[in-house]
């Protein structure tokens, strides 16, 4: 088999384009290295939201309005800690929790995060291959007003994503060793795709672990890379509020520089496309197409545009 299509991932753009990916190739031939900055214990158990997401959506169990969480879950455990007085901002369904209680259990065993998540890959049946950046804890975190510090997940869904966003914490990810198969995929790979995710969130502390950045940059396979701003905003999410806090365009040019270094390649979605030159004043490749992933469908075809802009560069 010629070398696999590898994806840096993380959230609910990255999951849906890889839906397009796995249909556009084979998808045992796919490879999504996936954020675990968001890694967090809730209720006593391992969350990795991003890992979660992407497996669940590629099972095609994804709950389709949220875009996170299992479609048709009940909350009876976290309703019921709730009325016992414990706080019960991260909604966690019951069989998600089973999942996780699952990673936390074979955790606690001795097992190690890459293969904990390659089992519920299989359980899930789950074709692509889903690595975690790194096995260490990445825990991000944002900087708010005043100073303020606090992670990720209690920014986004305990706080409700405010703007006073003053900077992004990733220095655990930088003290941290990409997970086994990260490396080695990368040096092998075909085509290299940076999903539609939060560049800032999701993408950044992928890129912020040593070894990985720079893999991408020396890489035999051209690195192209999808903006999740279409018009001045993300589809989904707080991206423009941490673009903002760490001082970038909330643009695909702004996305766009932040790849630079690593990305011959860039899609961006046609209501942008005045921006093109600037991009490729960068010394960067573009693509102009629809990028809004409405459907599976829509999906494909973005894929299919990204992995054609791949093809070109070789």
């Amino acid at each position: 088999m010629p070398g696999p299509v590898v994806a840096l991932a993380g959230g609910v753009g990255a999951a849906r384009f890889l839906r397009g990916v796995a249909a556009a190739v084979p998808p045992g031939e796919v490879v999504a290295i996936v954020n675990t900055g968001d890694d967090h214990p809730f209720y006593g158990v391992h969350v990795s939201p991003d890992l979660d997401i992407v497996l669940y959506t590629l099972a095609g169990r994804i709950h389709p309005e949220r875009g996170y969480g299992l479609a048709g879950d009940s909350f009876a455990v976290v309703d019921a800690l709730g009325a016992l007085g414990h706080e019960t901002w991260f909604r966690l369904g019951d069989r998600d929790f089973a999942t996780c209680l699952h990673r936390t259990l074979r955790l606690r065993a001795g097992e190690r995060l890459a293969a904990v998540t390659d089992g519920i890959r299989r359980a899930f049946g789950v074709e692509t291959h889903v690595l975690p950046m790194s096995e260490d804890p990445c825990p991000t975190f944002v900087t708010l007003d005043g100073g303020r510090r606090v992670h990720f997940e209690e920014y986004l869904a305990r706080d409700g994503a405010p703007d006073d966003v003053r900077g992004v914490d990733l220095s655990a990810a930088r003290a941290a060793r990409p997970a086994p198969g990260v490396l080695e995929a990368i040096a092998k790979a075909r085509a290299l795709l940076v999903c539609p995710s939060n560049p800032v969130v999701s993408i950044g502390p992928i890129l912020a672990v040593p070894g990985i950045r720079e893999a991408l940059a020396a890489a035999r396979a051209p690195v192209v890379a999808i903006s999740p701003i279409i018009a001045g905003a993300p589809v989904k999410g707080p991206a423009d509020r941490l673009l903002r806090g760490i001082g970038v365009e909330v643009s695909a040019r702004g996305v766009a520089g932040l790849y630079r270094d690593i990305a011959r390649g860039f899609v961006l979605d046609e209501r942008d496309a005045a921006l093109a030159p600037d991009i490729e004043a960068l010394g960067v490749r573009t693509a102009v197409l629809d990028t809004l992933m409405r459907d599976t469908a829509t999906s494909i075809r973005l894929a299919e545009a990204a992995l054609g802009l791949a093809a070109s560069l070789e």
